[in-house]
């Protein structure tokens, strides 16, 4: 795999998958969707089938880590970082362009909800802060994770042991032939495994387990000129980073002490 082909599969692979994954966050989330309130099992479902779809996607060209903490852990299990670099810039890149486009698919929806006094309250021209969520803005959610209960310790653990589970399951499933993404089969088996881990344990913090699936999104909340959009809460947003990186770093220890 050379370096460009890097960079332009994991660039279309992530920004598919959240384009899929923000996309259905969305449809649930805004007012004059034909999805809304279908709630969270549709949420970890379409995840689950976001990731399928990116992976074989991107899988021939970059091999899909799609993550920043399955790079991570790959790196850490071979002891190669030739390009490390390469895979989290397309990451960060795909990450905020699946944003702006699901942004664009659902402008309508998004204009509709930040502007109904019945959702944002009676100072329609003001930030509102969500529950829970310190300085989160009424669509935050849509965009990055968050916490229920705002338990710095809780939150860390929750992030390390979603992902430690997600990566430790990626080395597991098998490689691709050059042993730097997941191979087709293992592609499928992590699709699973995200699905089951947003439903035991995305509760208390959504689930971030991947850097760039947050923090993209974040970025681009903070500078789209969206009407009463409220804050990026960026106190919070070390966390979906942290957390999801040690664990990356966990589960690698963890194959190479078990595994290898």
């Amino acid at each position: 795999m050379s370096s460009s082909d890097i960079f332009i599969g994991e660039t279309i692979g992530t920004a598919v998958l959240i384009l899929l994954g923000g996309g259905v966050v969305a449809a649930v989330t805004l007012k004059n969707s034909k999805a809304r309130g279908a709630g969270f099992l549709a949420i970890t479902i379409a995840w689950g089938f976001a990731v399928m779809t990116a992976v074989y996607i991107s899988g021939p060209l970059s091999g899909a880590h799609l993550n920043p903490a399955v790079t991570l852990g790959i790196a850490i299990k071979d002891g190669v970082w030739d390009n490390f670099a390469v895979y989290i810039a397309g990451q960060m890149l795909g990450a905020m362009i699946g944003a702006a486009l699901f942004v664009l698919a659902y402008y309508g929806q998004f204009h509709a909800h930040l502007t109904d006094r019945e959702i944002i309250g009676d100072k329609a021209d003001k930030p509102i802060e969500g529950p829970h969520n310190g300085n989160a803005g009424p669509v935050l959610g849509i965009f990055s994770t968050g916490p229920e209960i705002r338990v710095v310790w809780q939150n860390l653990a929750t992030e390390i042991i979603g992902t430690a589970v997600l990566v430790l399951a990626v080395l597991t499933q098998g490689l691709n032939d050059e042993g730097k993404g997941l191979s087709i089969l293992g592609g499928l088996i992590t699709a699973f495994v995200v699905v089951g881990i947003g439903l035991s344990l995305g509760g208390p913090t959504g689930y971030a387990i991947n850097p760039a699936r947050d923090l993209g999104p974040r970025i681009v909340h903070a500078l789209l000129p969206l009407p009463n959009k409220g804050g990026s809460d960026w106190g919070y947003a070390w966390i979906p980073i942290v957390g999801p990186l040690a664990g990356g770093a966990l589960a690698a220890g963890i194959y190479n002490l078990a595994f290898a």
